[in-house]
């Protein structure tokens, strides 16, 4: 039997409970995991291949690429840039997905808080095969107005990651 791993979720931000719930995931050929990841986590690279990032910065230092613990912001969606700081950070290994997933904040007025998790799973699969899943939960007036738009921006948004993504590995 081949079981495939899940995001692990802080209670929370458990799927279902907050306002916007997206879940997008690729299985490819012609790259690998290490390959994925070294694009997921290089944020400089990140413009290159996906366009609805920008104003990508540090604000305590470190980067461009992601690291446990590490703070950083970037605007998205419209959004001014986000406050994020990198909760989860385990390269993929041998039989052993990468995990990745970060908190991202916007604080303001009720009508403007807007409280994420977006994590990414990145593992090798038998025949040469690579599985990029990635879920995020958002909380927050913003986010359940996206909810309701139609198509779902951020499923659209992080579908068009995921293919960018895959592409600058496969390169």
């Amino acid at each position: 039997m081949n079981t495939q791993n899940a995001i692990d979720w802080p209670e929370k931000y458990l799927p279902g409970t907050g306002d916007n719930f997206v879940s997008n995931e690729v299985i490819v050929r012609g790259t690998t995991a290490a390959e994925v990841w070294r694009f997921l986590i290089d944020t400089s690279a990140w413009e290159g291949y996906y366009d609805n990032v920008a104003d990508i910065s540090f604000p305590q230092g470190g980067g461009p690429r992601l690291a446990d613990g590490l703070a950083f912001s970037f605007g998205t969606f419209g959004f001014p840039p986000l406050a994020a700081r990198v909760v989860e950070f385990r390269a993929p290994a041998e039989g052993v997905p990468g995990r990745l997933s970060w908190t991202a904040e916007q604080d303001g007025t009720p009508e403007e808080r807007l409280d994420v998790l977006h994590a990414w799973l990145v593992e090798d699969l038998p025949g040469g095969r690579v599985r990029v899943l990635t879920q995020e939960t958002q909380i927050g007036q913003p986010a359940a107005a996206l909810a309701q738009e139609r198509p779902n921006p951020m499923l659209n948004g992080h579908q068009a990651w995921l293919d960018g993504l895959v592409a600058a590995a496969s390169k």
